[in-house]
């Protein structure tokens, strides 16, 4: 059985920065395909970021040059470290990860407010 869970989100001015995790339980998490997506009030949730076994990653391009994706697998451990926040990145931030030969699997999601 496969759980996500979300930590690090919070409010925080525009400019700061904020780090999200996400936990895993689960076997072969190396193998796993991360992904961060955000919703933000009264849109749709969309893709922010990947990360593959190999450490490979991709971003949105709004995001670029802003936020890093991460994984520790010895910890099982996702990472979003988010820098030079805007008001427009305030979002419910969740995890997914995609595993091979099984379902996708969905974190409950963590809010991240940034103020102007």
């Amino acid at each position: 059985q496969v759980q996500l869970v979300e930590s690090g989100g919070g409010v925080v001015q525009a400019g700061g920065s904020l780090r999200l995790s996400c936990a895993a339980s689960g076997r072969a998490f190396s193998t796993w395909t991360m992904r961060w997506y955000r919703q933000p009030p009264g849109k749709e949730r969309a893709f922010v970021a990947a990360i593959v076994w190999n450490g490979g990653t991709s971003y949105v391009e709004s995001v670029k040059g802003r936020f890093t994706i991460s994984r520790d697998n010895a910890k099982n451990t996702m990472y979003l470290q988010m820098n030079s926040l805007k008001p427009e990145d305030t979002a419910v931030y969740s995890c997914n990860a995609a595993v091979p030969g099984d379902k996708d699997y969905w974190g409950q999601g963590t809010q991240v407010t940034v103020s102007p």
